[in-house]
């Protein structure tokens, strides 16, 4: 029998707390090691109907794990990562978009023999995206919309001094460049875009437009890829979290099937 993947987890948020239930319910192959919160009083709140408590410890301490899973704020993102690649660790993160201007990090991963694993997240159809980059691809686009209060509190916005909230009767356009742009941003806004840029042509030639919808409830990503194999076009509308707007309900959802990938005998999709 396969030894157990052991799994750290920093934050325990929308994402961090939902994945932690699930490992502590029960994963075959995975266990849950340690996990990691700034607010410790709260965290040992959240984990007292665990079956088993794991240990809350620093963000440098969860590398003892096998795998690291990152569902923290993005400004702790280059520490989680940093110390899991340095001690040659499977690295799951959900702010994908901070791996953007840290592409140094995979240079590292591959000096360390660490792995970062992007998990799908939020988006449709990325194995399509990666099977059509394998020959030639002239675009990619992706257009977000998301309720208002879903961007409150982006850097663009507050350098531009935009206030969404005041977006009440028409969808506004937000943003218009590409990812890699946007992901600077909005870093908690657009992950989706970053794995999609980072599975198709990069992110300096991935094309988004993030718009204000006050008409929408959910978190509507429309994707359209032009390539000699194939013409993509893909809709996904996600539910956001009741804890935080800015996530959708499938994306924990999303890295707990990453991770059964990486124990699974047998894995559906590239």
């Amino acid at each position: 029998m396969a030894r157990e993947l052991t799994v750290g987890i920093a934050g325990l948020g929308a994402i961090g707390l939902h994945l932690a239930r699930a490992l502590d319910a029960g994963v075959e192959g995975l266990k849950l090691h340690a996990v990691s919160a700034r607010d410790h009083a709260k965290a040992r709140a959240n984990l007292a109907g665990f079956k088993t408590q794991p240990p809350i410890v620093s963000l440098a301490e969860l590398a003892a794990a096998d795998i690291v899973v990152e569902a923290a704020p993005a400004s702790v993102f280059e520490e989680v990562a940093t110390a899991a690649i340095e001690a040659g660790r499977i690295f799951v993160p959900s702010s994908v978009g901070a791996l953007l201007p840290r592409m140094q990090l995979v240079e590292r991963a591959r000096e360390t023999g660490a792995r970062i694993i992007v998990p799908t997240g939020a988006l449709l159809g990325l194995d399509a995206v990666r099977a059509a980059a394998e020959g030639e691809v002239s675009s990619v686009t992706i257009e977000t919309r998301k309720p208002p209060r879903g961007l409150v509190g982006a850097p663009y916005l507050e350098q531009h001094g935009i206030d969404v909230l005041a977006v009440k009767d028409e969808k506004k356009l937000i943003f218009k460049g590409n990812a890699f742009d946007a992901a600077q941003g909005f870093p908690a806004n657009v992950n989706v875009a970053a794995a999609l840029a980072l599975a198709g042509i990069g992110p300096q030639r991935t094309t988004i437009e993030i718009w204000a919808d006050p008409h929408v409830t959910r978190n509507t990503h429309t994707i359209r890829v032009e390539a000699a194999s194939a013409r993509l076009t893909m809709t996904i509308e996600n539910v956001p979290s009741e804890e935080n707007p800015r996530t959708g309900k499938i994306t924990p959802l999303s890295i707990l099937a990453c991770l059964r990938g990486l124990t699974s005998t047998l894995k559906v999709g590239s």
